[in-house]
């Protein structure tokens, strides 16, 4: 019977992407095992948010406001006279959009 010899596995090339998703794998196994602490984010959400003040400083109209940042405009004249509460999800979008307007106006850029 003819031996069979035992081939080297495959080279495969990886991509930038690919090394990258490989380091990252490292790094979360050896936070797992103790070896390293990992930076933790905390995430703070706006109770409240200056909806009137924040147009206004953007110079914006409410119409003009709502339509840039794809928000309802009888929910910003409401959130504005104190009829509602912006929920959670349009705090954090207020919260960026005050951070960050451009950014918001790129990413919502059809």
């Amino acid at each position: 019977m003819p031996a069979h010899k035992k081939s080297a596995p495959p080279v495969v090339a990886r991509s930038v992407l690919g090394r990258r998703i490989a380091g990252a794998a490292r790094e979360v196994a050896a936070h797992l095992r103790g070896e390293i602490d990992l930076p933790e984010r905390q995430i703070v959400i706006p109770d409240a948010v200056d909806v009137a003040g924040l147009r206004a400083q953007l110079g914006l109209s409410q119409a003009a406001f709502a339509r840039a940042f794809g928000l309802d405009l009888s929910a910003v004249q409401a959130w504005e006279q104190q009829r509602r509460r912006p929920d959670r999800t349009a705090r954090i979008l207020l919260a960026v959009i005050a951070r960050e307007p451009a950014a918001v106006l790129r990413a919502l850029a059809a």
